[in-house]
């Protein structure tokens, strides 16, 4: 089922979650140990990052992913677990011909989600191989996938069949750091809603005011589509500064004393938990369509909010 599908049949607010990919020769074991964890809960999707390819010595150096197996990790949780897979897709990275390659296999799959990325940037573009093109902005992507949903393939095949992706994007509650001021970036993303995309992911934040302030900004702006709050439960003191250093979002105070407070890793931790149950139940409160959270491999956290949840 598509994500919008399951969002506008919902009954009540649902929660999803997001895994990433091993290191590349790691054991695919543990993660399935962490989508077994999270199927319990019967979500009704589960995202899978996508990670791009970077010279690993230099320019010159082979193009290699840190992180890859996307495709084959939402075949097994699609297919073993029965739960709709939502891999990310990227612009940074890969040419337009490995996107449309990536989604072919994924629409073999029978997989109908996808989320469509900048990515952070690389140096991969030096590196196209000559004829070859990639996708400037998440828009450029969200029009490649419409494109093929329409049976347009960039070789111009008469025959093509069409795809049939739900497209997802990225949202920034506290505005995405390249864009001068939030006016631009709001346009940013209803240019993405124009060109196709049907729901909307946010970036983490640990204030849900938030997350309230951008939805009236987006309905301000006729961006009507569906806004998921994305969250990330903070498990250590280390991550009051490289959370904000790596996805430049705030910290609020009182969270920042509460942590800077704390004995141990243990108190962090119960910290951390108490302060993403607090958040979420008041989302939920307040019937958004779905709380994402950010668990990437580590699912006890999540786990142990879910566990505490009045529902």
């Amino acid at each position: 089922m598509k994500v919008i599908d399951h969002l506008s049949r919902a009954k009540e607010p649902l929660l999803s979650f997001e895994v990433v990919p091993p290191q590349r020769g790691s054991d695919f074991r543990k993660l399935e140990e962490v989508i077994a964890t999270l199927a319990q809960f019967n979500p009704p999707f589960i995202d899978v990052t996508s990670h791009a390819a970077q010279p690993t010595d230099g320019e010159n150096g082979k193009i290699r992913r840190k992180r890859p197996g996307t495709s084959g990790i939402c075949a097994v949780i699609q297919h073993t677990y029965k739960i709709d897979a939502v891999p990310h897709v990227l612009c940074d990275g890969f040419t337009r011909e490995e996107t449309e390659d990536f989604l072919v296999d994924l629409d073999y799959m029978g997989i109908r989600n996808v989320l469509a990325l900048r990515g952070d940037k690389t140096n991969y573009e030096k590196l196209l191989p000559e004829g070859r093109s990639r996708n400037e902005y998440a828009v450029d992507l969200v029009k490649q996938i419409v494109s093929m949903n329409k049976g347009v393939r960039l070789d111009d095949f008469t025959d093509a069949a069409p795809t049939n992706f739900c497209i997802g994007v990225a949202g920034y509650p506290e505005k995405h750091f390249e864009a001068p001021h939030f006016e631009a970036d709001l346009g940013h993303l209803g240019e993405k809603v124009q060109a196709g995309a049907e729901y909307i992911v946010t970036q983490m934040f640990f204030d849900n005011r938030k997350y309230f302030d951008f939805v009236k900004k987006c309905r301000h702006h006729n961006i009507n589509a569906h806004i998921i709050p994305g969250l990330k439960i903070l498990t250590s003191r280390e991550q009051l500064t490289s959370l904000p250093q790596n996805f430049y979002i705030t910290m609020p105070s009182d969270l920042i004393q509460q942590v800077e407070a704390a004995k141990d890793k243990k108190e962090i931790s119960e910290i951390g938990i108490q302060w993403a149950l607090k958040q979420t139940e008041e989302l939920l409160n307040h019937n958004v369509p779905a709380v994402h959270f950010y668990v990437m491999g580590n699912p006890a956290p999540v786990v142990d909010v879910i566990g505490r949840l009045k529902r």
